[in-house]
C-alpha cells in the first residue's frame, strides 16, 4: 500500500506483518503512528545523522542497528559523513522531510537514534543530553525527583532543559547549545552536571561508571555524550511488548504523567491536541561556559578529573583506569 506523508508517497509492503504480538500491532500501525506525529519526530531528527534500530520481523525477531545509509534509500533523503571513535567512518541518513521517517518504518525501523549534531557541522554538538538511568531498586519516580533537581541545576548555570520519557523507566533531558564545543568538552560539561547532582542528592544520584558502585541510585550516564553514543529520539517507538514511545513532556508533567501513558495508540491523540510540546527547542541555543568553569573548579579544587569511557573507545588522554574496582590490583603490603 502507499501512504502520503509530507507531500511524499511512501510505499509500505507487508502492512499486516505483526510487529508487537502481545497487542497485535502491525507494521501499518507503526507507520500510521509515525505519520500522525511526523512533524514532531522530524523536529527531533532534522538534519541529524541518524542510526536506525531495525526489527524487520517485529520485536520478537532478530534486530540490529543500521548506521550506514541503506543502498535502497531514495535520493531525496540526504546523508552526512561521520567518523567513529575507532577511526572508521560512514554516511548516515539525515532526515529533512517527514516522509523519511515512514520510509524507515517500511524497513522495520522502530527507534531512531540521532546524533547531537547537524550535518553541516558533525564535530560540534548542538545538544547537551542528560540521561537519568534508574538502577536496580529505583524506578521512574526516583528519576522524576532527580529530574526536578537537575532542572534547578541547569537553571543556576544559565541553561534550560526539555524533558522526555525514555520509553522505559528513565528520563532524558535535552539542552540546546551553541555548536561551539567538541564532543570531549560537551562530555566534560555532562560530568560536571552529574557531579553537582551527586553532591546535592548523594543518596539518590550517582555518576559512578562501574555498576558495582552505583547502588540503588539514579545513574547520570555522562557517556551518552561521547562521540557515537546516541539516545532514542523524542517520539521514537521502543521495542517493548506494549509499544511505548519516548514522550516529550512539559516540566509540570514530570512525575505526574507515567511512561506507560504513552504508546503508539495514545500519543497520536495527545499530539493532535497539544502538538509538539518541545517545538520551541530550536529557538534556543545556550552556552556551556558556566558548566565548563564548574568542571575546571572540580578539577583544580577537588582533584576531580576525567571519568572512564565505554570499553570500545580508544584510551583517552587523562582518562583513569577502566578496570572495575573489585578487579583492580591491590598494592602489596609493605614488609615490616
Amino acid at each position: 500500500m502507499e501512504l502520503e506523508v509530507g507531500g511524499r508517497t511512501v510505499r509500505l509492503s507487508s502492512p499486516d506483518k505483526v510487529f508487537f504480538p502481545e497487542r497485535g500491532y502491525t507494521k501499518l500501525d507503526v507507520a500510521r503512528y509515525y505519520q500522525a506525529v511526523a512533524p514532531g519526530i522530524l523536529r527531533a531528527l532534522r538534519e541529524r545523522p541518524t542510526t536506525l534500530q531495525r526489527y524487520p520481523d517485529g520485536i520478537e525477531g532478530e534486530w540490529f542497528y543500521q548506521k550506514r545509509a541503506p543502498k535502497s534509500m531514495p535520493d531525496w533523503i540526504p546523508t552526512a559523513h561521520i567518523t567513529f571513535p575507532s577511526g572508521r567512518s560512514a554516511d548516515e541518513m539525515c532526515p529533512t522531510e517527514e516522509g523519511a521517517v515512514v520510509w524507515a518504518a517500511q524497513y522495520g525501523t522502530l527507534t531512531f537514534h540521532p546524533w547531537p549534531v547537524r550535518r553541516s557541522d558533525v564535530d560540534h554538538p548542538d545538544e547537551l543530553r542528560i540521561d537519568l538511568d534508574p538502577q536496580p531498586g529505583t524506578d521512574y519516580d526516583d528519576a522524576a525527583r532527580a529530574a526536578h533537581e537537575l532542572r534547578a541545576v541547569l537553571e543556576e548555570y544559565g541553561l534550560r532543559g526539555w524533558p522526555k520519557t525514555s520509553g522505559g523507566r528513565g528520563l532524558h533531558v535535552f539542552v540546546p547549545i551553541e555548536p561551539r564545543w567538541t564532543f570531549t568538552q560537551v562530555r566534560r560539561a555532562a560530568i560536571a552536571v552529574g557531579r553537582e547532582m551527586e553532591r546535592r542528592m548523594p543518596e539518590q544520584v550517582t555518576i559512578k561508571w562501574w555498576k558495582e558502585e552505583r547502588g540503588q541510585r539514579i545513574f547520570v550516564d555522562y557517556n551518552q555524550t561521547a562521540r557515537d553514543r546516541t539516545i532514542a529520539s523524542a517520539y521514537s517507538v521502543r521495542p517493548r511488548p506494549h509499544a511505548p514511545v519516548s514522550a516529550p513532556l512539559r516540566w509540570d508533567e514530570v512525575g505526574v504523567a507515567r511512561p506507560q501513558d504513552f504508546d503508539i495508540t495514545t500519543m497520536p491523540a495527545r499530539f493532535a491536541e497539544l502538538g509538539d510540546v518541545h517545538a520551541d527547542m530550536d529557538d534556543h541555543a545556550f552556552s556551556l561556559e558556566l558548566l565548563l568553569e564548574l568542571a575546571r573548579r572540580d578539577e583544580q579544587d577537588h582533584g576531580l578529573g576525567d571519568l572512564p569511557y565505554p570499553p570500545e573507545y580508544p584510551k583517552m588522554p587523562g582518562e583513569p583506569s577502566r578496570v572495575q574496582p573489585s578487579r583492580a590490583r591491590k598494592p602489596k603490603p609493605s614488609a615490616s
